[in-house]
């Protein structure tokens, strides 16, 4: 999903979203501002089901950018990749906070509990919800700062490269999964922008689909687009040594694939991965 880059400081802005603003948080005013109207005026811009009850209900509130991420800081295609990342987190925030039916997914050797559901304007999205024996802080190293060495343990992907980080919470980055004899999907490549937010003791992980120039097409994969991920990472009350990770996915994977065989691989692969991630935590943590 690209978003073209807006010039100046936001006119309308809904006093609801950044009511927590302060004088010292100056310095960071704009940047916040743009963040926060961003995502009101894309969610005022799509019309009809989950997006105008979104305008309609209590806006998610707004996680505050992490470290310093003045405007001045930046080129304009940087703090394109980051407001990026903050609206896809708002996306992510609203649906978290929808009473939304989830229905479950029947899967082979599953690891994690799945579900989905259609939602308006990015059909459907899948979730999986696992406890995993380690802290928050672990997770983050390894699905954010250490995300270009997921392959050697992930084996169905083949690479990931950091084509530009942004900050200490913005990555932009380009993945091509494993090729896979008889795998009906095929091998595809992914750009993406990935973005770290925080809000209270939670870390969420979000990714979308960008455009980075020039990065040619892969020989052999089709060039497919996430459409929405994140990955929640909240500390279990009373145990901060264990997490519950909660992982929202909608992708669009190009090519011509019947919507029910996407439909079966999307929430296999999200299990099939958290059951690899699993067992590199815990060969890391053997003597």
């Amino acid at each position: 999903m690209n978003f073209q880059q807006r010039r100046g400081a936001p006119q309308h802005l809904p006093h609801a979203l950044c009511a927590h603003q302060s004088p010292r948080q100056t310095p960071l005013l704009w940047l916040r501002l743009h963040f926060c109207a961003r995502s009101h005026m894309h969610r005022q811009s799509w019309e009809g089901g989950l997006f105008t009850s979104l305008c309609l209900a209590p806006p998610a509130t707004c996680p505050e950018p992490d470290g310093d991420v003045s405007p001045s800081r930046f080129s304009s295609v940087d703090l394109s990749y980051i407001s990026q990342g903050e609206t896809a987190l708002q996306l992510a925030l609203s649906i978290l906070q929808q009473h939304t039916s989830w229905q479950a997914e029947t899967l082979l050797d599953a690891g994690a509990a799945v579900s989905s559901a259609a939602l308006p304007g990015l059909g459907k999205v899948f979730r999986a919800e696992v406890v995993l024996a380690v802290p928050v802080a672990q997770l983050h190293r390894e699905l954010f700062e250490r995300i270009e060495q997921m392959p050697q343990w992930n084996p169905t992907l083949s690479r990931v490269k950091v084509l530009q980080r942004v900050g200490t919470d913005t990555l932009v980055t380009h993945e091509v999964t494993s090729p896979s004899p008889g795998n009906l999907v095929g091998q595809r490549d992914f750009v993406s922008v990935r973005h770290c937010g925080r809000r209270e003791t939670a870390i969420y992980l979000v990714g979308t689909a960008t455009h980075v120039e020039p990065l040619p097409l892969q020989d052999g994969c089709i060039r497919a687009e996430s459409r929405l991920s994140c990955i929640v990472l909240q500390p279990l009350a009373g145990d901060p040594g264990r997490t519950r990770l909660t992982w929202l996915l909608s992708m669009d994977l190009k090519g011509w694939i019947p919507a029910s065989v996407i439909n079966r691989v999307l929430p296999q692969s999200q299990a099939d991965f958290i059951k690899h991630l699993r067992r590199h935590l815990s060969a890391a943590t053997c003597p």
